[in-house]
């Protein structure tokens, strides 16, 4: 339908978490009981990109493991009456498992790789392995296609382009402390209605027609559908 209304959704590690994937990183800086910076810095790639080829390997594996939960269900079945675009925190390809049709990974994907010599040449990656020696066509290493710390995020300027057209806003399982995503919400339009769905609500600041919703995403996001049916007058 042409005039179907624009949910706009930013998702974090928590809605992941639900399925069974470790939220990033845990109290003591720690990333799967690895240091982020050995992990998941350019720099921790040029000290030892052995061992964060296999760290990776290691989530991609585990991610592959794992089913979308509830949360991710409804986000896919709200295509049936609004345009959804989801922009992602997350690097697992969850979203696209559960059916969702338009999905931006801010942070980049686990299921792609890309080349040291030429950061346009992107692939995919099928299966969960990505190997020393695993090469680009311009016989460069490949690197997975993830956004480490210090590094530029190359969607951003798209996903503030589809927050600011928004008709309704939904941040589902982020603690909304990681930037430039924390900053989505300040594109939003000041009438547009806000929902913020986590078990531990974040601290987002004073907005107008803001809900917060202090649930997981699997049950959160039945009470978001309801409202949303409620305020844009649909029928189910």
């Amino acid at each position: 339908m042409a005039d179907r209304k624009k949910l706009v959704v930013l998702t974090g590690a928590g809605i992941s978490a639900e399925s069974g994937i470790p939220t990033f990183r845990d109290s003591n800086g720690l990333w799967e009981g690895f240091d982020v910076m050995e992990v998941a810095t350019p720099e921790g790639w040029r000290k030892n990109p052995a061992l964060v080829l296999d760290f990776y390997n290691q989530r991609r594996k585990k991610a592959l493991e794992v089913k979308p939960n509830r949360g991710h269900e409804i986000l896919y079945e709200l295509e049936k009456d609004f345009d959804v675009v989801i922009v992602t925190q997350n690097v697992d390809n969850l979203h696209e498992r559960a059916g969702s049709s338009h999905v931006i990974h801010l942070h980049g994907s686990l299921f792609e790789s890309r080349s040291t010599a030429d950061e346009t040449l992107t692939y995919s990656i099928h299966g969960w392995e990505l190997k020393p020696g695993d090469k680009c066509e311009k016989g460069s290493q490949l690197r997975p296609n993830i956004v480490w710390f210090g590094e530029a995020v190359p969607l951003m300027e798209i996903a503030s382009q589809e927050a600011s057209n928004a008709d309704a806003f939904l941040v589902v399982g982020t603690s909304m402390v990681v930037y430039p995503a924390a900053g989505l919400i300040h594109d939003v339009r000041y009438d547009v209605p806000k929902f913020v769905v986590d078990p531990k609500l974040p601290d987002v600041g004073n907005y107008p027609f803001l809900k917060m919703i202090q649930a997981p995403a699997s049950t959160g996001m039945e009470i978001v559908r309801k409202e949303l049916y409620a305020i844009f007058d649909i029928n189910r």
